[in-house]
């Protein structure tokens, strides 16, 4: 397997079983240089796992992987100054202060000192944490707790960054200032591997996987993603949701139905020919009048039709 100059990581049937459980199944990735690329799943559906694996810290059960054109795990130790990681659980030393822990990175990176110096300064003024260097680690919030933590897995300038869930413990604005990181490092050649499960973050992705199960359920842009789902979707509004709710949960054809406030987000057979029609009749026969509208799929509706099996697999 060859790793061309613009793919910075390639897998071919990637798996990884734990006794008689597969964890991984089969994956294959091919993910440019310079880009932002997803793994949304649900807890248990492979994410962390493939990461651990394409990082060399596992050794897959069948299939091979290159990463920045070295092979995984052969050649982890040659990569392992290439890439940064960030896991979703804070992993540095909380009796340590901000200062110490990036001083303790930088040793084992080997940075030489006077670089080691311009780099903690850099990025203690990049993720504004100079006012807190002395600080204790332990004693940071969620959101200094991974500012730090990204500075961390940045201090080297590696060329592939992996993040495993790295936002589930901090407020939305620090999600969204987190985020405009990743897009600045990007900007600058960085090449982003981010698991997540929130939908907002997954939009934000330049491509994704979709993974269930251990298995990649559906690949592509989000845009892609939407405009390939096995499904129709379709709005409804009316006096009464709960019972509009009830009343077309039933019916053949609906797939699912989600509240959203006093809308309901229903997901049909693609094969109905007239499924706000059908939907109209059902609700018309118990003298509900109802708005009923076809709309644009969302990513949340791409997922829940491929993790329920609904999605064209080969979609992108």
């Amino acid at each position: 397997m060859s790793n061309s100059p613009g793919i910075a990581i390639r897998a071919t049937g990637l798996t990884r079983r734990f006794g008689a459980k597969t964890a991984v199944d089969n994956i294959d990735l091919s993910i440019p240089r310079a880009s932002i690329y997803g793994f949304l799943g649900p807890n248990g559906s492979g994410k962390s796992t493939t990461i651990r694996m394409l990082c060399g810290l596992l050794t897959p059960s069948a299939g091979s992987a290159e990463v920045l054109g070295l092979k995984v795990p052969g050649e982890a130790e040659a990569l392992k100054h290439k890439i940064g990681y960030m896991t979703q659980r804070f992993s540095l030393y909380e009796d340590l202060s901000v200062h110490e822990n990036l001083q303790f990175i930088s040793e084992i990176y080997c940075l030489p000192r006077p670089r080691r110096v311009q780099r903690i300064a850099e990025l203690l003024e990049r993720y504004h944490l100079g006012e807190l260097s002395k600080q204790r680690a332990g004693t940071l919030s969620g959101g200094q707790k991974q500012r730090l933590a990204l500075a961390a897995a940045t201090l080297h300038e590696p060329e592939l960054l992996f993040l495993d869930e790295p936002t589930s413990a901090v407020d939305p604005q620090s999600r969204r200032e987190f985020w405009e990181t990743l897009f600045e490092l990007c900007a600058a050649g960085t090449t982003i591997l981010v698991s997540t499960h929130y939908m907002d973050e997954a939009e934000r992705c330049h491509a994704l996987a979709i993974l269930d199960n251990g298995a990649i359920m559906a690949s592509g842009t989000p845009k892609q993603l939407e405009a390939t789902i096995d499904a129709t979707v379709v709005e409804i509004e009316s006096s009464d949701t709960a019972r509009a709710r009830a009343l077309i949960s039933g019916l053949d054809g609906v797939l699912s139905v989600t509240q959203l406030g006093v809308r309901l987000r229903v997901m049909l057979d693609p094969h109905l020919t007239d499924p706000v029609g059908l939907l109209r009749a059902r609700l018309q026969t118990q003298n509900m009048n109802s708005e009923i509208v076809l709309t644009h799929p969302s990513l949340e509706d791409v997922f829940v039709a491929a993790t329920s099996g609904r999605y064209r697999r080969n979609a992108a």
